[in-house]
């Protein structure tokens, strides 16, 4: 495996970007190739079956581009298609799931945790597995949000449709007593101001893509697949491919990672 080959990150949309900019942060000399697959977020609302052949396709495009390792950037296909694509395929990959779970279960101090997720997510169960794996006496109490997804796809990130929309939410949550919330879906930590503000100061947010990250980077170096080599000027090692609305995606973007981006390439992810 070539060290100096690129990452591989792929979520429904745009929110992946929110796990591709802690890889940037945390893995400064690491190369990224991320894919949207804009036509046909989200999936959440989607079978199992769809979102396996979608995550399917997208990996194949993935090895075409020769990353040495694929983060699934997305947490309806880290639940459901993940399983089956990691033990078909000769490159490392991991999802953002385990790692948001492993963070709830050590952060919490009342046993409660929440998780806020997709439809599929919720309905998987996953995270609950995962975190009475770790901690068997936990209590966890999931609540699906869909309209979060298209809310970020279309930029509300802060107005007062997304607050009112978080209030209906999460009112139940709050009741519970729950002090950790998982924010269970890659575009949530785009809320994240909004989320602490209706959950308050006490709960702690568990963001996903920080720990995805700080994962990748370890089993990375745990393989001795660690770049070593700084950029050089004029290198760009960052390329961003989307199945549609390619400018749309180019603004969204550049509001998210902490540096510019030039563009993104528009392809017929089906052809895969």
């Amino acid at each position: 495996m070539d060290k100096y080959a690129p990452i591989g990150v792929f979520d429904s949309g745009v929110g992946g970007l929110t796990v591709a900019r802690e890889i940037m942060k945390q893995m400064p000399n690491e190369r990224v190739v991320y894919f949207g697959d804009t036509a046909r977020v989200p999936y959440g609302s989607k079978s199992k079956e769809t979102v396996t052949r979608f995550s399917w396709q997208i990996v194949r495009f993935l090895q075409e581009q020769q990353v040495k390792a694929i983060v699934i950037a997305c947490n309806t296909a880290s639940a459901i298609a993940l399983p089956e694509i990691e033990g078909e395929i000769d490159i490392p990959i991991i999802g953002v799931v385990k790692p948001g779970a492993k963070a709830a279960s050590s952060s919490t101090r009342n046993g409660k945790i929440g998780v806020i997720a997709t439809d599929a997510t919720i309905h998987s169960k996953i995270y609950s597995r995962y975190i009475k794996d770790m901690r068997p006496g936990a209590d966890i109490l999931g609540k699906a949000c869909p309209l979060f997804v298209p809310l970020v796809e279309e930029g509300l990130i802060e107005d007062p449709v997304t607050d009112e929309i978080a209030r209906r939410y999460l009112s139940e949550l709050i009741e519970t007593g729950i002090d950790t919330l998982i924010m269970g879906c890659t575009h949530y930590p785009l809320l994240r101001k909004t989320l602490q503000k209706t959950m308050g100061d006490d709960v702690v947010l568990v963001d996903p893509a920080y720990e995805t990250a700080k994962e990748c980077r370890q089993m990375l170096a745990d393989m001795n697949l660690l770049n070593d080599t700084e950029p050089q000027l004029g290198d760009n090692p960052y390329r961003f491919f989307v199945s549609d609305e390619a400018d749309k995606f180019k603004n969204i973007a550049n509001t998210i990672l902490p540096y510019g981006i030039l563009g993104a390439k528009k392809i017929d992810i089906d052809e895969y």
